[in-house]
């Protein structure tokens, strides 16, 4: 191997290193998307970036980590599940966090999220019973500010107005977008599980509440659920789905809460409750007996919590650094033992 192919060869390695400027995708199916309240029409995230494709959350919304000065652009699908044409108009909207939840501004309001993204179409028309794609660009400044921004990429379609009114009816959907800005890696995502809380409330239902502490740098979907086993006479009940808000912002506090029949003998219970978000997911377990008084609750610390992480980025990039790094000193012997021979 001579000098030249060398270098060439190394290029093309350290190349492989290099974090490219344009985001890599991949199909996001399965074929869901959200729809309107009258299932009219509605919008679904086609592609997902090639590192995330195991994450419910980054197959749902616009979830990434973006380097600043770069690219991305992913395909979204609108439908049309009517009986004529329609005529929808897409275009980004600001949204942020608190109280638990993804607040959408009103309108076309931007924010410095929105003022990043673009589409190739506008508006498109669609016809009876069928689907369009468009594509959206994200280019994200070399000055953008640091930290998770959110927003909402909308689908919107105006309806007749009832006779007499002089309005027309909008109607909009949309796919949600969390973008976390910075170079390097993403922040670590993650929570913690407080004391269970076993309570009996005015109206005799029976009821199991919690907090969760979002302790990593990006924002909370939460889901869960509650199981109760080992009770009296070797009893097992649920699960039960966790009330929750939608969204708990980094360093927020959110409680949660699981509605139980009244009628369901008050214990002892061995209680596990089960909580996650895209690839994250915390399991706690705790001792709870329900107070034979309405009004009355009991708190119990749980023990047993553990943490379960699908680390599929950090894989992937360890796996193609070390296999980089294998072909560099692989290639460089090579070239000083021919060049000794020579």
């Amino acid at each position: 191997m001579n000098r030249g192919t060398l270098f060439g060869a190394l290029a093309v390695v350290a190349g492989m290193l290099i974090p490219a400027t344009t985001i890599p995708a991949v199909s996001a199916a399965p074929r869901n998307g959200t729809v309107n309240s009258d299932g009219t029409f509605g919008i679904r995230l086609v592609e997902v970036t090639a590192s995330l494709w195991k994450d419910p959350r980054a197959r749902q919304y616009i979830v990434d980590h973006l380097n600043p000065g770069t690219t991305m652009r992913r395909q979204v699908e609108v439908v049309n599940n009517t009986e004529a044409p329609m005529r929808i108009e897409l275009y980004p909207g600001a949204a942020s966090l608190g109280e638990s939840s993804f607040h959408f501004a009103e309108g076309r309001k931007p924010n410095e999220l929105t003022t990043w993204v673009s589409l190739d179409r506008s508006a498109i028309e669609v016809g009876a019973h069928s689907r369009e794609k468009a594509v959206v660009t994200v280019a994200v400044p070399r000055d953008a500010s640091p930290g998770e921004h959110y927003g909402v990429l909308w689908a919107q379609a105006g309806s007749a107005a009832p006779k007499g009114s002089g309005f027309q009816m909008v109607n909009r959907v949309g796919i949600r977008m969390y973008l976390d800005i910075g170079p390097g890696g993403p922040p670590a995502a993650g929570f913690t599980i407080a004391a269970l809380t076993a309570s009996r409330l005015l109206d005799g239902r029976l009821a199991v509440g919690t907090e969760i502490h979002n302790t990593g740098g990006r924002a909370l979907d939460m889901s869960g659920e509650l199981t109760l086993t080992k009770g009296p006479g070797g009893l097992q009940a649920g699960p039960f789905r966790a009330n929750l808000g939608t969204t708990i912002a980094p360093g927020e506090v959110s409680p949660v809460s699981f509605a139980l029949d009244g009628q369901m003998p008050a214990g002892p219970w061995t209680a596990t409750v089960t909580l996650h978000s895209g690839l994250v997911e915390r399991t706690a377990t705790a001792v709870i007996r329900f107070p034979d008084r309405r009004g009355a609750s009991e708190r119990v610390r749980v023990s047993g919590a553990s943490t379960r992480r699908v680390a599929v980025t950090s894989a992937i990039v360890t796996g193609g650094s070390l296999f980089g790094v294998g072909m560099l000193v692989m290639l460089a012997r090579r070239w000083r033992r021919r060049r000794s021979a020579s």
